[in-house]
């Protein structure tokens, strides 16, 4: 079953596509980073439905009934795996000084820290990074892509959602022998990181008038951000593909 995750993934790229030629978006919202707006919109609804439904409501409760050390340790332990798939990115993009310190926060933290329940590395000064798939291949070159808004899964661009396939194969708990393990850890991850967004949801209801595009513009402008490592040329155009000058910079 979760090697069809994998699988899966290209499938909402093609449905995108297929949607996109629907209908049409009016001038005044049309984004050429969004040519498939109109079933991002339409997917942004389902995902706040559900959000409403089950997300929300499950992650209000686990908030309520975890004591706030507990709360903290497990997004501690959550964090230390994401530092291993960070470890291989940056090793991939030959930033080895940041690989090193990957391994190293993964090597403290698991140890000294209690299989990374006490975050003892940042204590120390060990910086974090958290790379993915999706910076690797915005380093090499490879464009962002349409933007894309995946179900359940929420914001993502084409490239981002290709690098999802690798980010999904290389975590560790993707290659547990237990299944009841393995979902069971992935839903508390998903219900601790939906609970430490709470607070952030609260205050873009109330400040954004168009909740998507409120969404929509700051998830681009931060895997921008991500990619270039803080620091994005100034003159870089949007690629919906290929950033052939990527490569030498």
């Amino acid at each position: 079953m979760r090697k069809a995750l994998v699988r899966i993934l290209p499938f909402w790229v093609g449905a995108a596509l297929v949607v996109s030629g629907c209908s049409s978006i009016p001038e005044a919202q049309r984004d050429p980073r969004d040519p498939w707006q109109l079933y991002n919109r339409a997917m942004f609804k389902f995902n706040t439905d559900f959000d409403n439904a089950f997300m929300k409501p499950a992650a209000q409760g686990y908030q309520f009934i975890t004591p706030e050390p507990i709360d903290r340790g497990i997004t501690n332990f959550f964090n230390n795996i994401a530092d291993i798939t960070s470890a291989v990115n940056n090793a991939l993009q030959f930033k080895l000084s940041r690989a090193g310190s990957d391994v190293g926060r993964v090597v403290v933290n698991t140890t000294v820290g209690v299989v990374g329940f006490f975050d003892v590395a940042t204590n120390m000064g060990i910086p974090t990074y958290k790379e993915d798939f999706g910076q690797t291949l915005g380093y090499w070159g490879v464009g962002a892509g349409p933007f894309l808004m995946l179900p359940i899964l929420g914001p993502s661009s084409v490239r981002d959602t290709v690098g999802l396939a690798g980010d999904i194969v290389v975590d560790p708990l993707f290659n547990l022998n237990e299944d009841e393990i393995y979902w069971g850890l992935v839903v508390l991850r998903t219900i601790d990181r939906r609970a430490d967004l709470l607070a952030a949801g609260d205050l873009m209801d109330e400040a954004a008038l168009d909740r998507y595009a409120f969404v929509r513009d700051a998830f681009l402008q931060r895997r921008r951000n991500l990619v270039h490592d803080g620091a994005p040329p100034a003159d870089e155009e949007y690629d919906l593909f290929w950033d052939e000058e990527a490569i030498d910079q």
